[in-house]
């Protein structure tokens, strides 16, 4: 059976970014932790799902996936400076959760979810970073496809569970009960939401 849509698809992946001199691993999916999705779903990047259409179990890929393929480019105006009284819990700012490095899910003025990562934290502002964490990035993936069948209903619920990761939380984009860091994926997983 090969690779289409509405097919479960189950693949181990190492995910390098970087140019070809200096790659760095970003993300490993391995046989006891496969990355699994229904294809066609919309759950993964488009281009990633070109690049593993029509495979079987067995095959190997390996391919390159530009920025603007992938998450695209880094934008200047996606950094921006927050009243640090929108970060308070209680009438007091939140020093536990929101500090720098953090990836902090928000909300925009259309109630559309995202999240923002912590550049710093200053006096009276908060300076956050809305561009995806692999924007501006080229994404090499190289890996094998472990399984692909018929997706029963059950797998498509058990996957696309409240629009969350797979792995049973519904709060795409945060670090989820898998143990897995979902933030540095399109929509925190891979799923699409945002």
């Amino acid at each position: 059976m090969k690779i289409s849509t509405n097919k479960f698809v189950s693949v181990t992946y190492d995910l390098n970014v970087g140019e070809d001199d200096e790659r760095e691993l970003m993300e490993r999916a391995t046989a006891e932790q496969p990355l699994q999705f229904v294809f066609g779903l919309g759950m993964m990047l488009p281009a990633f799902e070109d690049q593993l259409k029509g495979l079987a179990v067995g095959d190997k890929f390996q391919f390159t996936l530009s920025p603007e393929d992938a998450y695209g480019e880094f934008h200047d105006e996606n950094i921006v400076e927050l009243p640090k009284n929108i970060f308070e819990v209680e009438g007091k700012f939140d020093e536990e959760y929101i500090t720098e490095g953090a990836t902090v899910p928000m909300m925009d003025s259309n109630g559309q979810r995202m999240n923002g990562s912590v550049l710093e934290v200053k006096e009276d502002v908060v300076v956050m970073d809305f561009n995806h964490p692999l924007a501006g990035e080229t994404l090499h993936f190289s890996g094998e496809v472990l399984d692909v069948h018929d997706a029963t209903a059950e797998e498509i619920a058990a996957i696309t569970g409240g629009g969350g990761c797979g792995c049973g939380c519904d709060d795409c984009g945060t670090d989820c009960d898998c143990g897995e860091d979902h933030s540095h994926k399109e929509g925190g997983c891979g799923c699409g939401c945002n």
